[in-house]
């Protein structure tokens, strides 16, 4: 029996809740071939109060659930996600445009993980007993926030869902969600399918495919007092000052220029192929990717030459057809944005030394050598397969290069000595440092987060960093008896 029974979700009704549409529909297409996946109903602004009622109506009984239930479900969800991986990894994989293996890793290590974990939290500790100077019991406690949004983007669409949907329903929350409409059905249909299957009560879980002006809609709502939302710096820093004028809580992972550093004494064929799939994972549209290759000036030659080799080995195709490295980008404006970044960067002074050609929607995997620092590809995020190398002289250099960027996500240091490495480390502002590994990493248990134009810090991943998230911190102080005051 099939997951995804059909392929027209026109406002279809979930047990679970909705994938919602006030009758307008669009198709969803594969960007590997142009060819219709899917008919999804648009939602418009109109529905987000609609949704969002539902949800609040809905979210204090499912709070109410000893937390043996509510674990129950997400548990039950994890199951189903493995149980039908092959079928929505094909999905990921068709909508997303993503390889088969990557499409893997967002169901079975990614949502299954994140169901498996949220289940865990369910259970955790969540709160602790306070000293007091008067005679009574004085504690904190964590309780539901109510409502939670949740925007996620369209590169990773299931697991940057999950990652926040998964703990804050496992804390007592109802979770309206906004997926990316170029991929509604593998990062929101399969996910509200799922949660229909586990078990999860009606109108706890809402999903609102639509644009930026159903993510607006949701920001300005004055019922969700949480917001988790995954995407560019620009339209993140648009959603905290919209949050700012309610007082909201806003959960920012946003972009990278991440730096990848090479050492003189580093493994430069291993080096490479690290560089590589940081670079050129996912078409380079990850967060996370190995945006800044810098590399020792003694081997920055030799490190360019294999970081070639491999560019111009990787097989460009349709990840649906036969075994490729890179897949195409998720659309026409994605690519020309990513392309033109190349093309500036070659006129400002930057070699190429790979790549730099596309077609359809394919943009072959590109090495750009000799990158100037005004560059447009050494000073901006791209989003797309393209690995600047820069030539650094000493450890000072290279961190000051590094440190070099308002953002601030994710670092990779590359070197034989180990202790060299983190104390490299200590000296760049990041949220992630991978010592002897390429920049894009993530699990279920970790504290994801970045700081400066990457984000507010880490708002997901582990016990501590969810409770904080999806939770209000309440205190309660309990009194044998009404104390006697002066009046």
């Amino acid at each position: 029996m099939a997951l995804l029974d059909s392929g027209d979700w026109q406002g279809r009704i979930f047990s679970s809740g909705w994938v919602e549409g006030s009758g307008e529909v669009y198709d969803s297409t594969e960007p590997a071939t142009g060819k219709t996946l899917g008919r999804v109903g648009a939602a418009a602004p109109s529905d987000v109060d609609r949704a969002v009622a539902g949800a609040g109506r809905a979210q204090a009984e499912w709070a109410a659930l000893p937390y043996a239930g509510r674990a129950r479900v997400l548990r039950r969800a994890g199951q189903i996600f493995e149980e039908y991986q092959e079928e929505i990894a094909e999905w990921i994989v068709r909508e997303a445009g993503t390889h088969p293996g990557f499409a893997a890793f967002q169901t079975s290590n990614g949502a299954a993980e994140e169901c498996y974990e949220a289940a865990a939290l369910a259970a955790a500790p969540y709160g602790e007993v306070l000293r007091s100077v008067e005679q009574r019991l004085s504690f904190s406690r964590r309780r539901p926030v109510g409502v939670v949004g949740v925007i996620s983007p369209f590169n990773a669409p299931m697991v940057l869902a999950m990652r926040a949907l998964a703990p804050a329903l496992a804390l007592g929350n109802a979770v309206v969600l906004k997926p990316d409409p170029r991929t509604a059905i593998c990062g929101g249909v399969t996910i509200a399918r799922v949660f229909e299957e586990a078990g999860l009560p009606e109108g706890v879980l809402h999903v609102l495919p639509g644009g930026a002006e159903v993510g607006a809609a949701l920001v300005d709502h004055p019922r969700v007092p949480v917001l988790a939302f995954t995407g560019s710096t620009r339209a993140g820093k648009a959603i905290a000052a919209a949050a700012a004028q309610r007082l909201k809580r806003v959960h920012l992972e946003l972009g990278g220029n991440s730096a990848l550093i090479v050492l003189d004494d580093a493994d430069l064929e291993k080096a490479a192929s690290a560089g590589a799939f940081g670079s050129f994972h996912h078409a380079g549209q990850v967060c996370m990717a190995s945006s800044r290759h810098l590399v020792h000036a003694s081997v920055a030659d030799q490190y360019a030459e294999l970081l070639v080799e491999r560019a111009n080995g990787a097989p460009v195709g349709d990840p649906a057809g036969g075994p490729v490295a890179v897949g195409p980008m998720i659309d026409e404006r994605q690519l020309l944005a990513a392309h033109g970044i190349v093309t500036d960067s070659v006129a400002a002074g930057a070699r190429l030394a790979a790549g730099g050609a596309y077609e359809g929607l394919f943009y072959r995997p590109t090495v750009l050598t000799d990158v100037p620092l005004t560059a447009r590809a050494y000073a901006e995020e791209i989003f797309g397969p393209v690995a600047p190398v820069v030539a650094f002289g000493d450890l000072d250099e290279a961190a000051r290069l590094a440190a070099d960027t308002e953002y601030g996500l994710s670092l990779g240091i590359l070197t034989r000595d180990v202790a060299k490495g983190l104390a490299l480390a200590e000296r760049i502002p990041t949220g992630l440092v991978h010592i002897n590994d390429q920049t894009v990493n993530d699990e279920a248990t970790v504290p994801f987060g970045g700081v400066g134009e990457s984000g507010n810090g880490s708002r997901h991943g582990g016990a501590t960093a969810n409770l904080e998230a999806f939770t209000e911190l309440q205190w309660v102080t309990v009194h044998g008896e009404i104390p006697a005051y002066p009046f």
